[in-house]
């Protein structure tokens, strides 16, 4: 199934390993995941950020695979930091999971439903 990144010429260039937009053609199965956390399965959260954000992107790779999809069928990635202070460590760890692959992405600075959570993942995926 191609996924092909758009980036409008005349529009901002994307300011890190993303594309503007994802065009998709082909797909017969779409999967809509829910905010992943930074819990494991014995219910524990991290203290660090980055163990929190691989935690979360572990999660979200779990559930893409539990559907027989992996990474590579990202179409869209929506993050929601507790801080702004981490958008530099996210980025990082982010570029760990995803490498080269360019999914359309948002990133939102917000408060998150539990306080020692310091960011959710929520994507988009096609297959």
């Amino acid at each position: 199934m191609p996924l092909r990144p758009v980036n409008a010429e005349g529009a901002p260039k994307p300011q890190g390993s993303y594309a503007q937009a994802v065009e998709v053609t082909g797909a017969s199965r779409w999967l809509y995941i829910s905010g992943q956390i930074p819990v494991d399965v014995r219910g524990e959260v991290p203290s660090a950020f980055t163990e929190q954000a691989r935690l979360a992107w572990r999660n979200l790779i779990a559930q893409l695979n539990a559907a027989g999809m992996g990474i590579e069928n990202l179409v869209k990635v929506t993050t929601f930091l507790a801080s702004r202070e981490h958008a530099l460590e996210y980025r990082s760890v982010r570029h760990e999971f995803l490498g080269a692959l360019t999914p359309a992405l948002t990133v939102i600075i917000t408060g998150i439903f539990d306080e020692s959570w310091l960011l959710e993942i929520e994507a988009v995926a096609a297959a």
